[in-house]
């Protein structure tokens, strides 16, 4: 049975706060040394896997901008399929662009008056200051192609009426450990999680694979119920995200300590 780690990045692997992931990086060696294939599955932008996936010794695909769309290292799989061809990378797009996500944000907040500050609104600096990055590490979170984040500067009960909004220009939203994320309807963790999850299967055989989901927010959601094997973190007010799926696991660690327990309950002691 070959076992595929699908894994959120930001409150889950790296600690919420400062992005730190030591406590996971026995962890993560050990999956590697066993092949496992960690994907990563976030809201997080091509450059930004990009940088992680080399620091951390990782040359599996990865799914970025909320599902917007799924980077498979060129000749990763024995069989070729439909996608485009960009650097190294077979990539399937699933999202709108970023030039549409935008503009359907600026007409939302001129119709509607509401404080909404994308991250095409700041400068690095500003980005950097707001997430606590630094610049380096803004100027990569700002380098988007299928997802818009912003802050929506409102009381919590005009949140429905931004995502009534949002659904009318033909757009969907989520909501992840940080910032509010507009993405077209297509780009979907869970889609790119299912579409993903068959290749792996045409490689090792239908019946063959086993999926592993590890989140912590509610745009983790649709990942965690693509997965044989959902797992929740905990957050920073040390609970967990509402959510009620069979076989769900609830790890008692926040962030990267959570995170190591379900690899440890799930992969490496298995």
């Amino acid at each position: 049975m070959k076992k595929i780690l699908f894994t959120d990045l930001d409150g889950t692997l790296f600690d919420l706060a400062d992005y730190s992931y030591d406590a996971a990086l026995p962890a993560l060696e050990a999956l590697k040394k066993e092949n496992i294939p960690i994907i990563f599955c976030t809201a997080k932008t091509f450059v930004e896997n990009e940088y992680y996936r080399k620091k951390l010794g990782i040359d599996d695909p990865f799914i970025v901008d909320n599902g917007g769309a799924i980077f498979i290292p060129r000749n990763y799989f024995s069989f070729t399929f439909e996608c485009k061809e960009r650097s190294n990378y077979c990539v399937i797009e699933l999202g709108a662009s970023y030039g549409e996500l935008r503009a359907a944000l600026k007409a939302i907040r001129e119709e509607m008056g509401f404080k909404i500050t994308g991250f095409g609104d700041m400068t690095a600096e500003e980005v950097a200051k707001d997430a606590n990055l630094s610049v380096e590490e803004a100027e990569r979170a700002k380098n988007k192609d299928y997802n818009e984040s912003f802050v929506f500067d409102e009381p919590e009960e005009k949140e429905a009426l931004l995502f009534e909004k949002i659904r009318e220009k033909g757009f969907e939203i989520t909501h992840g450990g940080r910032y509010y994320n507009i993405h077209g309807k297509d780009a979907d963790k869970g889609k790119a999680v299912r579409i993903l999850t068959a290749l792996f299967e045409q490689e090792y055989g239908e019946g063959e694979v086993k999926t592993i989901g590890v989140g912590d927010s509610r745009n983790d959601i649709p990942m965690l119920k693509a997965v044989e094997q959902p797992a929740l973190v905990k957050n920073k007010k040390g609970t967990w995200l509402d959510l009620s799926l069979t076989n769900l696991y609830k790890a008692r660690g926040e962030g990267p300590e959570g995170w190591v327990e379900v690899v440890e309950k799930f992969i490496i002691n298995k």
